[in-house]
C-alpha cells in the first residue's frame, strides 16, 4: 500500500496507558501515511488510569516513540493536552524537544478556512449535567467499553475487522445524545464568538463533521472505541476517517464514500 500523503491530520484522546487504547490500529494508520503537520488535540496518555493501575504494554511503548519520531521525519507536531494529560497544560506555549505545546491553537487550511483547535474540556460546565449524572455517566461508560473488549476479542478471534461496540450503543442514548448536542453547541458558539470559521476538538469520543450557523464543527473522535481522525488533504478538504484493520488488509474508510457509516461527510 502507498502511503497516503495529509497535509494535516488531526488525532485525539489515544489514552495510551489505559487498557481501551487501540494503539496497534494508530501505530498501523500513522505508518501508512506521510503528515506535514500533525495536532496531538489532548487525552494522549491517561494519566488518570495509570494512577489507578500501571500499565504501559509494547504496543503503547512503540505508538508513543514513534509520535516522538515524527518530528524527525519532518512532520510538525503540536500537542495541546487535554483532561487526562492535565499536568502539561502547565507547559502552554513551550516546546517539548521539537514538540510544541499549547492549550489551543489557530489553523488555516489550505482554502482559507481558519480553524479554531483545543481539546474541549473546556466545555465540560457547560455539558455537565451535576455529579450523580456525571458518576451514572462514567459507570455506563465503563461498561460499554467492557462490552467493547470482548465482543471485538471475538471478531478478531472470526477474522472480522474492528466495529465499535460502544459508539453504536451510545448512539441509541438519549442522555448521550443531549450531552453530545449541548457540547457541539459549546463548541459552536465558541467559534463563532470568535470569529472562526471553525473548530476542530476531541474530548467526548465521537466523531463527526457537522455545519451549524455557518460553522465547521469537527469532532476528531478517539482511540478507546471508533479509531478515527481528522485529516486534510493537500487541496484544503476535510474529512473524517477510520482505520479499523491491523492486519494486510489495511483499510481506509472515508465518511463522506460511506455516509450510512456515521453522520459525517467531506467538506471543501
Amino acid at each position: 500500500m502507498s502511503k497516503m500523503h495529509y497535509k494535516t491530520v488531526w488525532l485525539s484522546d489515544i489514552h495510551l496507558g489505559c487498557k481501551d487504547c487501540k494503539a496497534e490500529y494508530l501505530l498501523n494508520f500513522l505508518q501508512q501515511c506521510q503528515i506535514d503537520t500533525l495536532y496531538l488535540v489532548g487525552d494522549i496518555v491517561d494519566l488518570w488510569a495509570m494512577s489507578k493501575q500501571f500499565r504501559w504494554p509494547k504496543d503503547h511503548n512503540k505508538l508513543f516513540h514513534y509520535l516522538l519520531s515524527l518530528t524527525a521525519q519532518g512532520t510538525r507536531v503540536i500537542y495541546l493536552p487535554g483532561n487526562h494529560d492535565e499536568p502539561l497544560q502547565q507547559y502552554d506555549g513551550m516546546n517539548f524537544g521539537d514538540i510544541e505545546i499549547h492549550r489551543s491553537y489557530t489553523h488555516t487550511t489550505a482554502q482559507g478556512k481558519k480553524l479554531l483547535i483545543l481539546h474541549g474540556d473546556q466545555f465540560d460546565p457547560q455539558v455537565c449535567f451535576g455529579p450523580l449524572h456525571s458518576w451514572i455517566g462514567d459507570v455506563l461508560y465503563d461498561f460499554l467499553l467492557f462490552l467493547n473488549r470482548w465482543y471485538n476479542w471475538c471478531r478478531v478471534k472470526t477474522g472480522r475487522p474492528y466495529w465499535s461496540l460502544a459508539s453504536h450503543i451510545k448512539r441509541k442514548l438519549k442522555g448521550a445524545n443531549q450531552a453530545i448536542s449541548r457540547y457541539r453547541n459549546a463548541c459552536i458558539a465558541m467559534a463563532k464568538n470568535q470569529g472562526f470559521d471553525g473548530i476542530v476538538c476531541g474530548h467526548i469520543h465521537h466523531p463527526e463533521i457537522v455545519e451549524q450557523q455557518g460553522i465547521l464543527y469537527l469532532n476528531d473522535g478517539d482511540w478507546v472505541e471508533n479509531c478515527s481522525a481528522i485529516v486534510e488533504t493537500q487541496s484544503g478538504e476535510l474529512s473524517l476517517v477510520y482505520w479499523s484493520f491491523v492486519t494486510k488488509a489495511n483499510h481506509l474508510v472515508d465518511v463522506s464514500a460511506k455516509p450510512k457509516v456515521v453522520n459525517g461527510r467531506k467538506v471543501a
